[in-house]
């Protein structure tokens, strides 16, 4: 806005100048200095309060209350469920052991194809500043980063107090990386415990996990396999809570598996809409 303060001023002098040649010229050259220093402060205070306006409306969208959450996780069946008169024939696309290979270029993907997905990452792939720089990027095209603990345990299988370390530390360092604590948390194999669910709670991160995947499966480590399953499995219905890994055939199957899903009338719902996200 500041910038009409010089063209006022450009105006008013070449008034100045015009009348200096009808009048006296000492005489005018007063009269000009008197009437530039009273026209040039009148629009300095007016942009002043213009801009003033305009950060006041800015603070006011700032401020303003976060949109009402679409979705839920039933924790019954991992499923997502519709809150009130959401759309119902909806799935959910996650990647699972990432930034690993390919996560970058699978978030890419996914980017262009407007497809949304949670990214779940493993700490063993967070050492150095490339792998630093894989997750920049994923979070800076616009996915929700998850904690799939720093280095991948059945949690079953470890103390209450190593379970702790193996969420908080890769929340800390997920934060570190990115400047926000993950959103959402998934156990290594599926294997929650009581205490690991409460502590993801306690951390106000929305406890996740699936309802069907198959990229492990021998059967299924080609893309063409891949696609055709997640498309065509009889687990596909309202609310599917797909699992992927960051893998070289998932990698390669993505693009048919998100084009597939649209083609049965699925539309990929985005996390930031699941009831959760918006409180932490």
């Amino acid at each position: 806005m500041k910038i009409y303060a010089p063209v006022a001023v450009s105006a008013l002098l070449l008034l100045a100048a015009c009348s200096s040649e009808e009048a006296d010229q000492t005489e005018q050259a007063v009269s000009s200095e008197e009437s530039t220093q009273e026209t040039v402060e009148e629009p300095v205070e007016e942009v002043s309060e213009v801009a003033e306006n305009e950060t006041e409306e800015i603070a006011e969208e700032t401020d303003a209350e976060p949109v009402e959450p679409l979705y839920e996780i039933n924790e019954a069946n991992w499923s997502v469920t519709p809150i009130s008169d959401a759309p119902e024939n909806v799935v959910l696309l996650t990647i699972d052991d990432a930034p690993d290979q390919h996560a970058v270029e699978m978030a890419q993907k996914l980017h262009d194809a407007e497809a949304p997905a949670i990214f779940f990452v493993n700490g063993h792939f967070l050492d150095t500043p490339e792998e630093e720089q894989m997750l920049k990027e994923i979070h800076e095209l616009g996915f929700p980063i998850g904690n799939h603990t720093f280095s991948h345990p059945n949690l079953r299988d470890i103390s209450e107090e190593e379970q702790r370390e193996e969420i908080i530390s890769l929340s800390d360092r997920v934060e570190e990386i990115i400047g926000e604590r993950p959103k959402f948390f998934r156990a290594p194999f599926g294997a929650n415990t009581d205490f690991s669910e409460a502590l993801v709670k306690e951390q106000g991160m929305v406890l996740m996990n699936w309802t069907y995947g198959y990229d492990w499966e021998a059967d299924y480590q080609n893309a063409a396999a891949l696609a055709d399953i997640m498309v065509n499995t009889e687990y596909l219905s309202a609310g599917a809570n797909l699992l992927m890994h960051d893998r070289t055939w998932t990698n390669e199957a993505l693009t048919d598996i998100v084009e597939g899903l649209r083609a049965k009338d699925y539309t990929i719902v985005d996390p930031k809409t699941i009831k959760g996200y918006e409180e932490n």
